[in-house]
């Protein structure tokens, strides 16, 4: 290949040795561009993948003086070995682990009870979220926010009832050969960091930077007196803070360069792309590939349907599935299935320990919840997924999902759809728009409010997961919203009849 300028200027960057932070927009060439660099010296590096199947692909692309892998991969052969007896340990249900931490009674906390098994989710969920980041201790601001507990003043008492159980966890982890808590990736990996480690290499090349835990970038920029640091991602997909994810591309200190040039779609399409963008405030802005005549127009037999929730995402495969097509939903239905099990334990009368309705003892609360509480608003899909079909419903659609390779078309979260594409894609409903402000136009109509960063961010990963074709579908809203028309005043023209 014949590289661009912006990818000829990042080779100059990393030849005169800079600490190297690359934006790269979606379908810019980024893992070609890390390959480039490294096929361009002699010098030792390693490339930290996302996961292990970008590591695979990236041995076929980096040569040999490039080692390809995990964060996770590292950790294991430096300090995870020592723990593969308790790795192999059979799952066991947290309220069992919870009872051999000691955990045995109930909490009251304000008007709520949280039972034995709650408390014993919440712990663990407290070592692994303390195992993402770059802290040296488990403190109370480890430990979840749980729906039902969202004041301050309560989460505080839960956090101090379970900080101690927590840290009890993470020293029975610290055993190599036995223990009650399960062992996992994560503890190894927050073991090894914890040593502060020295990673033998001239270069580090860090995939996806956006969405890397703090525990990854502490391991990372520790490296930085004696390797040269350099990072690539797109600061506008960064859409994993939710679950402690990190964008440590904006403050890095070292040369800032970008790779602009989509090769994964056309001018129509790039010009949505930046309309997203500028919403949540991004760095860069994309340019389309002529030769590659992306649409955007009605799609009535997309090869994806891409969703902004699960609910939104089962919505679309029972109705899929009604029409008589072969449905695939990526990541699997598992996810589902434990939601609608939840659901349907609150509706005969059971609690359940789904860590998403744990504190809700009837359907009914969970219901008004989510009506009324805007801390429930989220849960609001699900709430009319399972009204509107039933659990039983639910439950069958999941069993009769297709593998991918079988399907007729893919429905996915935008979350899971990060880092793929297809060729004719269909936003979902459940993308909808801001709730109006208080504030109102000349006419006396509501003005829209201001759209979150974070779904600007969410929408421009939807969007620019389409090669050919996409049906705006459950985005058309923008259109409409003063956030989305640019000051040129510009107006699409009208889509032409897609042709397959």
């Amino acid at each position: 290949m014949n590289p661009t300028d912006e990818q000829a200027a990042a080779a100059d960057a990393f030849h005169a040795g800079d600490h190297l932070a690359l934006q790269a927009g979606a379908g810019t060439g980024k893992t070609t561009t890390l390959a480039l660099l490294a096929r361009t010296t002699t010098r030792r590096g390693r490339y930290l993948a996302y996961n292990r199947a970008i590591a695979q692909d990236a041995r076929t692309r980096f040569p040999n003086t490039v080692q390809c892998k995990t964060a996770h991969a590292l950790a294991y052969a430096a300090a995870g070995h020592r723990y593969t007896r308790r790795l192999n340990a059979p799952r066991r249900p947290a309220w069992q682990t919870g009872q051999d931490l000691g955990i045995t009674k109930h909490l009251c906390i304000g008007d709520r009870e949280v039972t034995q098994k709650a408390l014993s989710n919440a712990t663990l969920r407290t070592v692994a979220r303390f195992c993402h980041t770059a802290d040296e201790a488990i403190t109370p601001h480890h430990v979840p926010h749980l729906r039902g507990l969202e004041d301050p003043d309560l989460h505080a008492q839960l956090a101090a009832h379970i900080v101690p159980f927590a840290r009890k966890a993470w020293a029975d982890l610290q055993h190599p050969d036995d223990g009650a808590v399960r062992f996992d990736h994560d503890h190894y990996l927050k073991i090894w960091a914890l040593t502060r480690p020295r990673i033998d290499a001239d270069f580090l090349l860090l995939d996806e930077a956006q969405d890397t835990n703090p525990v990854v970038e502490q391991i990372f920029l520790n490296q930085r007196d004696h390797a040269q640091l350099v990072m690539v991602g797109d600061s506008a997909q960064a859409i994993y803070h939710w679950r402690g994810a990190k964008d440590i591309m904006t403050g890095f200190d070292g040369t800032h360069l970008a790779l602009s040039q989509s090769f994964r779609f056309g001018p129509d399409l790039a010009q949505e792309a930046n309309r997203w963008l500028h919403i949540a405030g991004a760095p860069i802005r994309l340019t389309g590939t002529p030769a590659v005549p992306t649409e955007l127009g009605p799609v009535s037999c997309p090869d994806a349907v891409l969703c902004r929730t699960n609910a939104g995402a089962m919505a679309q495969v029972m109705a899929l599935m009604t029409d008589g097509h072969r449905v695939a939903l990526a990541g699997g239905g598992e996810g589902l299935r434990a939601l609608a099990l939840a659901a349907r334990d609150l509706k005969e009368g059971r609690r359940t320990a789904h860590p998403e309705l744990l504190l809700f003892t009837t359907w009914g609360e969970v219901q008004d919840y989510a009506a009324h509480d805007p801390a429930g608003r989220d849960l609001q899909p699900l709430v009319d997924l399972v009204d509107e079909h039933g659990t039983d419903a639910i439950l069958t659609a999941v069993a009769g999902l297709a593998p991918e390779q079988h399907a007729e078309v893919t429905v996915s979260t935008t979350h899971k759809a990060k880092g793929r594409e297809w060729a004719c894609v269909r936003i979902a409903d459940d993308f909808t728009p801001p709730r109006d402000s208080e504030q109102k136009d000349d006419m006396g109509r509501a003005i829209p409010g201001p759209i979150d960063d974070s779904e600007g961010r969410l929408a421009y990963v939807a969007v620019t997961r389409t090669r050919r074709r996409l049906d705006m579908g459950g985005l058309s809203w923008i259109e409409h919203h003063p956030d989305g028309n640019p000051a040129t005043g510009h107006t699409r023209p009208p889509a032409r009849p897609l042709q397959r």
